[in-house]
């Protein structure tokens, strides 16, 4: 009974060690300190002229990750996040540039004014405050750390539209996706866009599923802006446009209302379901 004793006491220790073993050797994630951002210009002045140079650099410190075996080895990943004021980086068309290892990032004058327009979709001609932070990870979303956030002032300027807007000042719709087919000219007012801006054309219309279209700036007349490729995976729903380009826009795949925005200035389209 005593043998049985003893040997049941080992049997625990032995547990208790290995179990104790195994714990020690297991690696723990501890964190890592906010880093520190800090920027060369906080009102950089953009004009078209200056395109090469420099307008602004941030720069930031390391966050030194640690595990409890110590400081990570592993390449650090960096988002540089813009946003406007007040915004939270909640917007959908905040900036979000990755930087790998490095800790600064630079813009010249066109690189910035490129984000500010086409990734942000300010306005150009006016002053916009933003605020901008670092956010930094190691493998994967749950390292995150977030530098302090800072606010810089910038004035984006107007750029050529990617794609000559109609001349006519209007465009219309045409193909097998429109109640209206391949008749040319189309019916209007229900085929005709609106022209929200020199550069910005929307309409909503009943389109048939599995068909395809043209985009044209004179009813009647076949000059057209479409695609180049109408393979590309998601082109339906949106992406490139050209003018003269080689191909139909492919329509929906399911007939339904649709809302097409077609913007000149940065070379797109979308197409949204209503």
């Amino acid at each position: 009974m005593k043998r049985l004793s003893i040997f049941l006491l080992l049997g625990v220790l032995l547990t208790s060690l290995w179990s104790c073993e195994k714990e020690e050797n297991r690696v723990y994630f501890e964190g890592g300190t906010p880093p520190a951002l800090t920027v060369n210009n906080a009102s950089p002045g953009l004009r078209f002229e200056d395109s090469d140079k420099e307008a602004i650099r941030f720069n930031w410190t390391n966050p030194d990750f640690k595990f409890n075996t110590g400081i990570s080895s592993q390449d650090v990943n960096y988002i540089l996040e813009m946003d406007t004021a007040g915004a939270n980086f909640s917007r959908p068309t905040k900036a979000s540039v990755s930087v790998n290892r490095e800790l600064s990032r630079s813009f010249t004058v066109s690189q910035f004014n490129d984000v500010l327009q086409n990734t942000m979709l300010l306005a150009a001609g006016k002053e916009h405050n933003l605020e901008v932070r670092v956010r930094a990870s190691i493998g994967n979303t749950a390292t995150a750390v977030f530098s302090n956030s800072i606010s810089i002032k910038a004035t984006p300027y107007a750029l050529p539209p990617k794609i000559a807007p109609p001349t006519t000042g209007a465009l219309y719709i045409v193909g097998s996706a429109t109640p209206g087919g391949w008749n040319n000219p189309v019916p209007v007012p229900s085929q005709q866009f609106t022209r929200v801006s020199e550069t910005l054309y929307e309409i909503t219309l009943d389109m048939v599923g599995g068909g395809a279209y043209l985009l044209i700036p004179t009813n009647g007349q076949w000059a057209k802006y479409n695609v180049n490729d109408d393979t590309i995976p998601g082109i339906a729903e949106g992406g490139d446009f050209f003018r003269e380009g080689s191909k139909d826009i492919p329509g929906p795949a399911a007939a339904g209302t649709y809302k097409i925005t077609v913007d000149f200035q940065r070379g797109k389209f979308t197409v949204v379901k209503q």
